[in-house]
């Protein structure tokens, strides 16, 4: 194992935490702080009593056989072992079967058929997670199970062994056992972290993306932060000031609530990458979703905390999460401050979703929303909340979601004076139909429908569609948000009709929107390519076949 994980292996396993905020004077961006255990593991004991009587003039050789029935008994039976009277699967055959109707899971190189202990599993739906894969991480941190009594019942459920070649060393895998249950109807990009598209059709299916299809983009395992003790601190450098609200404090605020898409700034990279390589998770077009937040504005916090209005050049919030890297540092950007304050930029701190407590995956119990922003800015597991001189020193600020020419390589790129991304460009997608599609011509003409999107507040006034390489246009109509321009965060559905000539067998369809800033989206991916493959937002083109 590597000292990486074996260092967050420590950390996750003992739940403490070292949490640094921004100390400017010394370039020390964060002091120590150690986490309580907010989670008590649960515990069992069991005690087995043995009766037994040993005969009064037994011989030694009795004795001796009744001591190896004793060890026999005594003995913990290890689930898991080989065995020969039983068939033999695939890993990929045990994987179809992660259904409450056929739900299989693996221990070492046993199968197990537990479909009817779903509904009796006292760890509730933790278990949902090991569907169609092995359990054996999830019992390296839950060692209640390594018992006699738990290794016999599982083996009651044995239905074969798992192939040979199939077999992993999950030795490292307890970082991730406790990551929240998904849709299977996401598009799984990677697994650890979790990152995960929502299909197409799910996209123009809402106008507010259902939470559990809401697309999922995760740096590192996903903490557990209980609500009821959750704080949030408050750092003002230069004035000594620290204040920590608990969650339930927040509700002096006035309430917000908005309409606001979060879109990664790696959305649509699949298609950059196919000018020439870039680095980065091969987003097609399933990187953002749309959502209703509610919660209290980040202003109206600063401004009880004591932050200065008027001094506003120059510095910066640093929003700062509870989820950790290997080497214990917390996940952490920040915006400029000024847009902190700009009561028309409506910087959030949401607690709710969709009308429900943030689910784990998005940030519950606290997170902030940066609408306009890419959601890199929009922090989960809100834990800190820093007034500095100076921009966030975390990687993940400092070493990406920066701007790069086309002309820019790996060699030469400075990420420290290249400027931060804190606003998206127009794009738009098409979302049905799907490329090398067969779409049925009716009375001369075709649909297309899809979303467009525009970044710092501004509306899309436009989308438009061509089937003939650009020669004409057809203009989209406009399912939106009522929301003002310059507060439109938002994303458009389109849906437009489309002529084809009758003798036309396949046509390639083009897509591309204008917002309130009359910007329009560029027509190749040549131009705007980048190292990292961000702002990805040349026209959509797709290719389908002709029925008529």
């Amino acid at each position: 194992m590597s000292l990486r994980k074996l260092i967050l292996r420590s950390l996750l396993q003992h739940n403490k935490l070292k949490y640094f905020p921004v100390v400017s004077q010394h370039h020390n961006y964060w002091k120590e702080r150690d986490y309580e255990d907010k989670h008590r593991k649960s515990k069992r004991n069991f005690t087995i009593t043995l009766f037994g009587s040993i005969l009064v003039g037994s011989t030694i050789t009795d004795e001796k056989e009744r001591l190896r029935e004793k060890k026999k008994e005594e003995q913990v039976i290890e689930a898991g072992e080989k065995r020969p009277d039983l068939p033999t699967f695939r890993a990929e055959e045990v994987s179809k079967h992660n259904t409450m109707q056929s739900f299989w899971v693996v221990y070492r190189h046993g199968v197990y058929d537990v479909t009817t202990f779903l509904p009796s599993h006292p760890g509730g739906e933790q278990i949902y997670n090991a569907a169609g894969l092995s359990i054996e991480p999830f019992w390296n941190v839950y060692g209640m199970h390594k018992t006699k009594e738990i290794y016999n019942l599982l083996e009651s459920y044995r239905i074969g062994n798992l192939h040979d070649e199939d077999i992993v060393d999950h030795s490292d895998e307890e970082l991730w056992v406790r990551e929240p249950c998904r849709d299977k109807r996401l598009i799984v990009k990677t697994a650890k972290p979790f990152n995960a598209e929502i299909p197409p059709e799910y996209q123009i299916a809402h106008f507010d993306t259902p939470n559990e299809l809401f697309y999922v983009r995760q740096h590192m395992p996903v903490p557990e932060v209980d609500a009821a003790s959750h704080q949030v601190r408050v750092v003002v450098e230069g004035t000594g000031s620290v204040t920590t609200l608990p969650l339930q404090q927040l509700d002096q605020f006035p309430r917000a609530t908005f309409r606001a898409a979060l879109m990664c700034a790696g959305n649509r990279r699949s298609e950059m990458d196919k000018v020439k390589p870039v680095k980065g998770i091969s987003w097609a077009g399933g990187a953002i979703s749309n959502a209703v937040w509610s919660g209290v504005y980040l202003r109206d916090v600063l401004l009880h905390c004591g932050v200065d209005p008027e001094d506003v050049d120059g510095k910066h919030v640093i929003l700062t999460g509870a989820d950790v890297d290997a080497t214990g540092h917390n996940f952490s950007t920040s915006i400029p401050l000024r847009e902190a304050l700009d009561a028309s930029a409506h910087v959030l701190l949401a607690t709710h979703m969709n009308g429900e407590p943030l689910p784990p995956d998005h940030g519950r119990p606290l997170r902030v929303i940066v609408p306009g922003a890419p959601a890199v800015r929009s922090v989960k597991w809100l834990e800190c909340i820093t007034v500095s001189d100076e921009e966030s020193p975390s990687h993940w600020h400092k070493k990406d979601y920066r701007s790069f020419n086309p002309s820019t390589t790996w060699e030469d790129a400075d990420f420290e004076r290249a400027p931060p991304v804190y606003s998206l460009p127009v794009t738009s997608a098409i979302c049905k139909p799907q490329d090398g599609d067969t779409v049925l011509v009716k009375d001369g003409f075709i649909e297309a429908s899809g979303y467009a999107y525009s970044g710092g507040g501004a509306r899309v006034l436009r989308v438009d569609v061509s089937a003939d390489g650009g020669r004409s246009w057809r203009e989209a109509e406009l399912q939106q948000d009522s929301a003002a321009a310059r507060a439109h965060y938002a994303w458009t559905l389109w849906r437009a009709r489309i002529p084809v000539p009758a003798d036309c067998k396949q046509t390639e369809l083009w897509v591309k929107a204008t917002d309130s800033n009359f910007n329009t989206q560029p027509e190749h991916f040549e131009h705007i390519w980048n190292i990292r493959g961000i702002l990805s937002n040349a026209y959509h083109r797709i290719t389908v076949k002709l029925e008529h």
